[in-house]
């Protein structure tokens, strides 16, 4: 059996093993059972990377948003119907927090009525089989794997598996959930729930999904990592014009979004973690006009500040990017430090979209070659200390010039960076001279008193030997006289030997 907690932490990055550590203590200080879930422990056993971390726990989840917060956690949506909460964890990482729920429908498709419940009864509930294992994070059960409808055999089988006969007439929104699993993980849907589906489409049911559910699946393909794969399963399946109508019509900017993906993969490569949302969804709505983007983003349930933010997201972009370029811009270090500030998002889009090769080039320098050399300045600062100056406020002030030395190409050998912080720190090379004849003659002295101890050693060893032997020598001299001088004791010794 797969020791999953082992799988877990080898696989997580620093800042989530953190969130899930303090997820865990939190919980427990409360008395809540609390358990990894839905999309987590799916990736985790595909090997799909790790991008958001699920908890579900058996109680109110705000109580442990609130003391999230007071350690530098975001929450970033509140759902106080579903007890459902988006948060952006201290570290820059990104999850969510739910409350273990069972829903009843009365009619199906309308809302369902809530009952908190236990685990295996929230797991019991969920859209397909993939999505329903948990992992406890208990000091009890620490690492036990709970699978109630046997999602991991489906997985290991790849399909995708309904968990009802009811699933898609409960929530029409899973017709489109069914088809982005299938096709982001490229597994084959389950022959009964092939059925079901196409049932539901032969009775119009993907006509009664809600906007704002089209418009939360909307905002999952941009957060996927091949989202024209998801689009063109929804193409085919006439399953877009749902989402929306226009978009379906124009169809989406297929070509900006692999644009985008590409750079993705790139800042992943270069150590970043990007979450490219905005800018995705621009490239999905990239044929449109700003009227119909408009209309795209208010009937997929964005409200007014967020749907702003987006449709201004390319106005901010090119004004960063006529700064980029500017002649305050001149200088390398300027350059990067501006770039040290800059959203991810909005460096994605103009590596994406920009066709100035000067704010292209300082961005790619940004990424490839500055920021390696920034990581190097501990070997700056190790080799002016060995000059001898200590660190401060102009210890710092010289790495830092150094380092603006560095982006234009000097300061690349040992040899050339100490000649730099001499001149910078007005440490001479005789200094360094002198330092190092005082430390010389210092070892010298030591080396003459070592040297001077072990002779003496060595004469008071020899010495000892010498009167060892003489001694030994004197010893039959001195048994010959005793014998001269008591023969009779001598005789009667042979006479008992022979006896």
């Amino acid at each position: 059996m797969p020791d999953y907690m082992f799988l877990l932490e080898s696989r997580l990055s620093p800042e989530q093993r953190a969130a899930m550590m303090r997820v865990q203590e939190l919980s427990a200080a409360l008395g809540f059972n609390v358990y990894l879930t839905g999309g987590t422990v799916r990736d985790l056993i595909t090997g799909a990377s790790l991008r958001d971390l699920d908890f579900t726990v058996e109680g109110n989840p705000s109580r442990i948003a609130r003391e999230l917060e007071k350690g530098g956690a975001k929450v970033l949506r509140e759902d106080e119907r579903y007890r459902h909460i988006e948060v952006l964890f201290a570290g820059d990482c990104e999850g969510s927090i739910s409350a273990a729920r069972d829903d009843y429908y009365v009619r199906p498709g309308t809302r369902p009525e809530i009952r908190w419940s236990t685990i295996m009864e929230d797991l019991r509930r969920r859209d397909f089989s993939l999505n329903a294992i948990a992992i406890s994070l208990n000091p009890a059960s620490r690492g036990l794997l709970l699978d109630p409808t046997n999602g991991l055999s489906d997985i290991e089988r790849a399909e995708v598996r309904a968990l009802s006969i009811h699933s898609f007439t409960n929530q029409p929104v899973r017709l489109l959930r069914l088809l982005r699993f299938a096709a982001r993980m490229g597994f084959k849907v389950e022959q009964r729930t092939q059925e079901w589906f196409d049932l539901a489409i032969e009775r119009n049911l993907h006509h009664s999904i809600e906007p704002e559910d089209a418009g939360s699946e909307l905002q999952a393909v941009a957060r996927e990592e091949r989202p024209t794969v998801v689009l063109k399963a929804w193409e085919d399946a006439k399953l877009l014009e749902v989402v929306n109508p226009v978009l379906a019509k124009k169809h989406p900017d297929h070509d900006a979004i692999n644009r985008l993906t590409k750079v993705r993969e790139d800042l992943f490569t270069a150590g970043f973690r990007p979450r490219l949302s905005t800018p995705m969804l621009l490239a999905l709505l990239g044929r449109l006009k700003d009227r119909e983007r408009s209309g795209v983003l208010s009937k997929a349930g964005f409200r007014a500040a967020e749907a702003e933010s987006i449709l201004r997201f390319e106005e901010k972009a090119l004004a960063t990017q006529k700064d980029l370029v500017g002649k305050k811009m001149q200088a390398p270090v300027e350059a990067y430090r501006f770039l040290e500030r800059l959203p991810l998002e909005q460096m994605a889009y103009l590596l994406a979209e920009s066709n100035h090769s000067g704010a292209l080039s300082k961005i790619r320098a940004y990424l490839h070659k500055w920021r390696p050399i920034r990581g190097g300045l501990t070997q700056v600062g190790n080799e002016l200390g060995a000059l001898g100056m200590a660190r401060g406020a102009k210890f710092d002030q010289i790495v830092e010039q150094v380092f603006a030395l560095q982006l234009t190409g000097r300061g690349k050998t040992p040899e050339e960076r100490e000649k730099i912080l001499r001149k910078l720190s007005g440490i001479k090379e005789q200094a360094k001279k002198k330092e190092k004849e005082k430390k010389s003659a210092k070892s010298h002295a030591a080396a003459i008193s070592a040297a001077a101890g072990q002779k003496h050693a060595a004469e008071k060893a020899e010495t000892k030997h010498e009167a060892s032997a003489k001694a030994a020598r004197a010893r039959p001299a001195a048994r010959a006289a005793a014998a001269k001088a008591h023969p009779r004791h001598v005789g009667a010794a042979k006479k008992k030997h022979h006896r």
